[in-house]
Parts: structure tokens; sequence; C-alpha cells
């Protein structure tokens, strides 16, 4: 994987989008509220980041393998707080 110029550009980008689900992660985790969170978003969100990372490897894009390697561990852990906090109904 080669880092050009443009690479620099994406981990910029990435770097922004990715760490944008960290105040809600922060804030999930330290209110154990989930009723707001949607599950049928959270569930097609860390599909997508999967297949933008499956992406990223074939093309060797770093900054598609590390923000969207960040970003589903982000997303991911507000889907299981979801499934973990969330009322039983």
């Amino acid at each position: 994987m080669n880092i050009t110029p443009i690479e620099i550009v994406g981990l910029i980008a990435g770097f922004c989008t990715t760490f944008s689900f960290l105040p809600q992660v922060i804030k999930t985790w330290r209110t154990r509220s989930v009723d707001d969170i949607s599950l049928r978003m959270y569930l097609l969100l860390c599909f997508g980041i999967v297949l933008w990372l499956y992406y990223g490897l074939t093309m060797r894009s770093v900054a598609l393998v590390l923000t969207n390697g960040v970003s589903f561990i982000l997303t991911a852990s507000i889907l299981v707080m979801k499934l973990l906090f969330g009322k039983r109904r």
C-alpha cells in the first residue's frame, strides 16, 4: 500500500468522519441510553463499513483500510451497546 498525496487527503477526511462517532460512543457508554439510536441504521451502517473496508483492502488504499477499520470498531461498539442496553419488549 502506497501513501500518496491523495491518500493523505483521504486519511484526513477519514479521520474527520471516523472520529465523529466517538462522542456518540462515549455518551452511550456513560448514559446507557440507547432509546433514540436506530438499530436498523447501525446494522446497515456497519454492513456498509465492512464493504468499504473490503474495497479498501482490494484497492490497497491505506486511507480506506485504516479509517474504515476504526469506523467499524466505533460503530459496532454502538451497535453492541444498543443490543445490550436496549429495552426488552
